[in-house]
């Protein structure tokens, strides 16, 4: 697979929080590491993104009496997972995994800053409708297809490919640059709704 110009690889949530030892670690999380270092450096363009939460966030479990993570409570804008207190503004948490190579990037995008709205997508806050303005920026610099790499797969992952694809990029995901949560089946979910929707999975060969 050839790397063009117009081409991006975004790398989603590849922070402390997410990796072993952190609040709200993915299986394996800091693994993608060596892997997202490696496919980053065939790619003129890279975004990250970054969980980015205020203390006094609604999808905390402990912002909500007699509530335990994983539970789910419906908000106005529909289902949402309470999860640990992670990601805090400022904190180590927060911080991008020290292996993680951040100079190449172009933009660190910071999503879930707002307290009453989660943010699981590089596009849309939870409410799909307000927007982190990533997507003026890719169209601004004439980037049409974007390779989704990072944690988690079938949450922040998932979403952010599928509204790509909504807002007419190509979303590609490099499913062996990503790890998984798998909460109820997610990761199967995840798989299914990309091939409904035409969402491609490469492999990391593909690249060298």
């Amino acid at each position: 697979m050839k790397v063009s110009k117009s081409d991006v690889l975004i790398v989603v949530d590849v922070q402390n929080d997410f990796c072993s030892g952190g609040a709200l670690a993915v299986p394996d999380g800091e693994k993608v590491v060596p892997a997202i270092n490696r496919i980053a450096e065939k790619f003129d363009n890279v975004v990250l993104t970054q969980d980015w939460h205020p203390g006094n966030h609604v999808s905390f479990a402990a912002n909500h009496q007699n509530k335990r993570p994983f539970e789910m409570i419906d908000l106005a804008y529909g289902p949402q997972v309470l999860w640990p207190l992670h990601c805090v503004q400022g904190s180590l948490g927060a911080d991008f995994h020290h292996g993680l190579d951040t100079d190449r990037a172009g933009l660190v995008l910071r999503k879930g800053m707002h307290h009453d709205i989660d943010s699981y997508s590089a596009f849309y806050e939870n409410d799909h409708t307000t927007p982190t303005g990533l997507a003026s920026y890719l169209r601004e610099r004439a980037l049409n297809t974007l390779f989704f790499v990072g944690l988690a797969f079938d949450f922040c992952v998932r979403y952010s490919a599928e509204d790509a694809h909504r807002a007419g990029f190509e979303a590609v995901v490099i499913e062996e640059a990503c790890r998984g949560i798998d909460l109820d089946g997610s990761v199967a979910a995840t798989h299914a709704s990309f091939k409904s929707l035409g969402i491609p999975i490469v492999g990391i060969e593909a690249f060298f």
